[in-house]
């Protein structure tokens, strides 16, 4: 790491939009923790950037947003390719199948110091074999040296599947900020009544309302557990918290089962840390995962976790100490690992304390800070 005499190495991170999301939580989380006297900054947006910048807390880190339209533009390649030979950073940092095509513009604009990370495949490639991406993160070998994956299970793939050295991947689970997340006694105004009420079991998941991240499974699950014991309307919640297209149909599905009174699906909120608090239980019915921010937010807020058994969360969640891990697209079997507790708050105190001290010891900030200027400096 440079001494405070030396120039700060120059990271410049493309991304394809700075919103709000997995990926760039972890990207902010890093811009906001790396030693200034160390590492500079740049970001660069294929697309745009939301509000979701403010959460860079360094006024020293220029966002540039490149309007790129959808399909193929080509115009966008020599744009950025300008910028990357004005901005000349040491290093340059894509991330994900979207930005993979901007290693060889990096390449093209003089900069040899090319890092490449996976954070989770998306819905239309969850198995990891599409053959196009594929071969594009294979052709991506002649030019980046080092690669970054969010889960040993990543890691795996891209040795195995994609042929990426070992010795050029580095896999590091992402950070979670445990003083942030801390567990403390929350009241939210907007949410409905009774969901704060200390013999409530509040149930729920905070994440982008996708396919992927199946939470209609979540609504059929807690379905299921109120037609199996109907006393539990009277204690029992849901909270689904983020948007996205699956929205409506979860709120659909819910209504027409008569039970829209005993859930709250506000959307998009920009207080988790307090919604966390709110909750009970957290779950995660996702059908594909790299390594989970909400998982180790929930985790950081002593809840116990209920996730499906993909991509890494096994890595994070350990089944039957912190939370209980499920098979993915299986409603029942969600609604099976809820019931116990719903019936046993020791198990629900006990989990969430095992996963609170997994959260400070195994996942900080600082940890994961070390492991990518290592990789950094490898680079």
């Amino acid at each position: 790491m440079p001494s405070r005499a030396e120039k700060p190495t120059t990271i410049c991170h493309i991304i394809f939009r700075l919103d709000f999301g997995g990926l760039e939580n972890g990207l902010v989380n890093l811009l906001n923790n790396m030693p200034e006297q160390a590492f500079s900054h740049q970001v660069i947006c294929l697309e745009s950037a939301t509000e979701f910048r403010k959460r860079i807390r360094r006024d020293d880190i220029p966002v540039f947003e490149m309007h790129k339209r959808p399909g193929k533009d080509l115009a966008m390649y020599g744009r950025i390719w300008r910028l990357l030979r004005k901005l000349k950073p040491d290093i340059v940092h894509t991330r994900n199948i979207p930005t993979l095509d901007m290693l060889p513009v990096a390449w093209a604009a003089g900069i040899r110091r090319l890092v490449h990370s996976e954070h989770g495949l998306d819905f239309v490639e969850m198995q990891g074999n599409h053959k196009r991406y594929n071969q594009l993160r294979r052709l991506s070998r002649f030019f980046a040296s080092q690669y970054i994956t969010v889960s040993d299970e990543l890691a795996g793939w891209l040795k195995t599947d994609i042929g990426i050295p070992a010795d050029r991947i580095t896999a590091i689970h992402n950070g979670v900020d445990t003083a942030k997340f801390a567990r403390r006694k929350t009241s939210i105004d907007d949410c409905p009544a009774g969901f704060d009420a200390d013999d409530t079991i509040v149930v729920g998941t905070i994440g982008r309302s996708a396919k992927i991240k199946a939470q209609s499974d979540l609504a059929r699950a807690f379905v299921l557990l109120v037609q199996r014991q109907p006393h539990y309307r009277e204690r029992l919640r849901l909270a689904i918290i983020g948007d996205g297209e699956e929205r409506p149909a979860v709120i659909d599905l819910l209504r027409e089962q008569g039970l829209s009174d005993l859930c709250w699906l506000p959307g998009y909120r920009n207080d988790t840390d307090q919604v966390y608090n709110l909750l009970d239980l957290f779950v995660l019915p996702s059908l594909r995962e790299g390594i989970s921010n909400t998982i180790l937010e929930a985790m950081a807020s002593g809840l116990p976790v209920i996730a499906t058994r993909v991509g890494g969360n096994p890595e994070i969640v350990t089944d039957g100490v912190t939370g209980t891990l499920v098979e993915p697209a299986d409603p029942a079997a969600l609604a099976d690992a809820i019931e116990p507790y719903i019936e046993d708050p020791d198990r629900l105190a006990r989990h969430g304390q095992a996963g609170l001290d997994q959260a400070q010891t195994r996942f900080s900030l600082a940890a994961m800070v070390r492991q990518y200027s290592a990789v950094y400096a490898r680079a």
